[in-house]
């Protein structure tokens, strides 16, 4: 079994991209003592979107599932940029899930899930986090999904 989060992503067959740059007026994560923050992070996928539209819209919950575990993967790259070791991660303590969806739609955890399998997936125990998953009406690029973290470094 692997030990460390590059085996895990390595098992996982996931090759992590180079980290989004910020499009507006603010930073990728930061960092204050033992906390990493990191922004919130679309499902880009070699640079493009992963999917757009709304969940209980025109996209599905296994579409917008799909989306949050590219968003994830986003934020890991984001965490190795911002640490160089993914050992480093003594802890995911928060995730955000924003999901852009209709109204009627209420199945918010789900699509989350995509994000939070992938955290305890890499990082193990360290991995099992809080979290808040709210809907909201848009998001930039009409992303489905938006997922932005809390680690604690060592």
């Amino acid at each position: 079994m692997s030990t460390t989060p590059e085996e895990r992503l390595a098992e996982l067959h996931i090759t992590l991209p180079v980290p989004a740059t910020p499009v507006a007026n603010y930073v990728s994560y930061v960092q204050s003592d033992s906390l990493l923050v990191v922004s919130g992070q679309l499902p880009l996928v070699n640079g493009k979107l992963f999917a757009t539209g709304k969940p209980g819209g025109a996209v599905s919950v296994e579409t917008a599932v799909e989306a949050a575990y590219h968003s994830m993967i986003n934020v890991i790259a984001q965490v190795k940029a911002a640490t160089g070791d993914l050992s480093r991660v003594k802890r995911v303590v928060r995730l955000g899930g924003f999901i852009a969806c209709t109204p009627e739609f209420t199945n918010h955890a789900a699509v989350m899930n995509g994000a939070s399998d992938l955290a305890v997936k890499v990082f193990g125990d360290a991995g099992r986090h809080a979290r808040s998953t709210v809907g909201v009406p848009s998001l930039p690029l009409d992303a489905p999904v938006e997922v932005e973290g809390m680690f604690e470094i060592g």
